[in-house]
């Protein structure tokens, strides 16, 4: 689903680099965002098609931004993603909680990113 925008919400200038490449290089337009704060600005001037959301963040984890954009009107079914190198018993389930949609774990295959964000995308138009 080239042409959609994704808001990628990291806090790893690596990161947001390795994943704006690949990503633009699949024909999306990548938004990106290094805190919470930052993010929800974002968010309501551009209205992402999907967000990737890191879960450790220093100013407000993944969990805690994401069930504040499920708060917000007009937000409540935008595709979230959780984005994320927490890997133990239980921390998907914890980002499905929050309001995420899905959970991508770090490090990410490069080469399954895009198939996947079409994936939750195409959900989305369900």
């Amino acid at each position: 689903m080239p042409g959609k925008k994704i808001l990628y919400v990291e806090d790893n200038p690596d990161n947001r680099m390795l994943i704006r490449r690949v990503l633009m290089a699949e024909g999306y337009e990548v938004v990106e965002a290094h805190t919470a704060h930052d993010a929800l600005e974002k968010i309501q001037s551009l209205v992402p098609d999907l967000i990737l959301m890191d879960i450790n963040m220093p100013d407000m984890d993944g969990y805690a931004l994401t069930a504040r954009i499920r708060k917000t009107p007009g937000f409540e079914t935008l595709p979230i993603i959780a984005v994320t190198a927490n890997v133990m018993r239980g921390d998907r389930e914890k980002s499905l909680k929050a309001g995420a949609d899905g959970y991508i774990q770090k490090p990410i295959d490069i080469d399954l990113l895009s198939q996947q964000i079409e994936r939750f995308m195409a959900r989305k138009q369900q």
